[in-house]
């Protein structure tokens, strides 16, 4: 979707990639930046539920290095990464009715304690720089304001001009909240969380059609499908090799080694975790099954309708979850949102 209308950016939808047909990243952000030209004054409409962490920085900082002035108007909702964002603001307005939200990032985890103990360090230090920003805004001690990301913190309009993150707010309807699966998050309002579920903004759901791309049937000619991102977030970028870069690794046999792990009986109730050893790592397909059964053993699955927030992250990195449509290569996992978003998974059979 274009992001320059009439002269204004309109960030709507998903931080960082194109889920249920809205989303923008930093790439397009920073393009726009350039053909309006870096001393133009420019209005940023934002109505997104978060995304990608490292988009929301990236922006934000894009926005801040702009040498013309930024009015930032939050037309329905800025949460998680699009509330970073509206932080680049001179002026931040909330129109009637929108609603801001901060939190804790969050990203999937696999393999040992130190593995996880890692993933602990890195998280804390990204909210940390989260924190600063938000009182960088808004004068507040960053340590407060850290406590209140850990709670998961929503704000109408003039709760978020009393505390500082926006400077007012406007008159007149805000306009219907961007698509995103608001199950996720710990503390949604109600009437959000009923409105994902009513438009089927689902990030199970969309992993599944993605999944369903990527093992369509065979034919020689065929080159397989994948997830173009792993799901979430708001995130920390990481790099592994994937089994469809691996050197000597034909289609068929990446097509049989995705199968081979997405539908054992072993990845039902861990659908997310089963997409990301599938598409992010290069883990033989025995391995990966050993994992899921470990996992099982470890952590009963939630029903689709009531989505954990601990498990957020981890369908977002398994191009499942914050919605995957397929197509491209499998990108980096990234940092989202909420640090229950750990997920816990350990080799079966091997000393932990």
């Amino acid at each position: 979707m274009t992001i320059l209308v009439d002269g204004e950016l309109v960030l709507y939808g998903f931080v960082g990639d194109d889920f249920w047909d809205e989303g923008f990243t930093a790439s397009q952000v920073i393009d726009a930046l350039a053909m309006l030209g870096r001393d133009a004054d420019i209005t940023v409409r934002i109505n997104s539920g978060g995304g990608y962490t490292d988009d929301g920085i990236a922006i934000y900082n894009a926005l801040k290095a702009h040498r013309g002035d930024v009015a930032v108007v939050v037309d329905a909702i800025a949460a998680s990464s699009a509330s970073v964002i509206a932080m680049a603001g001179d002026t931040i307005t909330m129109r009637s009715g929108a609603l801001m939200m901060i939190h804790d990032p969050a990203k999937f985890t696999w393999g040992n304690a130190g593995d996880h103990e890692k993933s602990t360090e890195q998280l804390n230090k990204l909210a940390d720089l989260m924190a600063d920003i938000y009182a960088e805004q808004t004068g507040e001690d960053a340590e407060t304001i850290r406590e209140d990301m850990k709670d998961e913190l929503w704000l109408t309009g003039e709760e978020a001009v009393a505390r500082g993150f926006a400077t007012d707010t406007e008159g007149g309807r805000a306009k219907a909240v961007a698509a995103f699966d608001y199950r996720v998050f710990a503390r949604a309002p109600k009437k959000l969380v009923a409105k994902a579920k009513k438009e089927k903004w689902s990030f199970e759901a969309v992993a599944r059609n993605a999944a369903s791309a990527a093992q369509s049937p065979d034919h020689e000619e065929e080159t397989p499908t994948m997830a173009k991102k792993p799901v979430a977030a708001d995130t920390t970028p990481a790099s592994p090799t994937t089994a469809q870069d691996a050197p000597g690794s034909s289609a068929a046999d990446v097509k049989a080694r995705i199968k081979a792990i997405t539908e054992d009986d072993a990845a039902k109730g861990h659908e997310a975790l089963a997409k990301h050893l599938a598409f992010d790592t290069d883990m033989p397909a025995d391995e990966a099954i050993a994992a899921l059964v470990a996992a099982s053993a470890d952590a009963p699955a939630a029903a689709e309708d009531a989505p954990d927030p601990a498990k957020y992250q981890a369908s977002r990195s398994a191009a499942t979850d914050l919605a995957q449509p397929a197509g491209g290569k499998p990108a980096k996992a990234r940092a989202s949102i909420n640090t229950g978003g750990i997920y816990a998974a350990r080799r079966s059979g091997k000393e932990a």
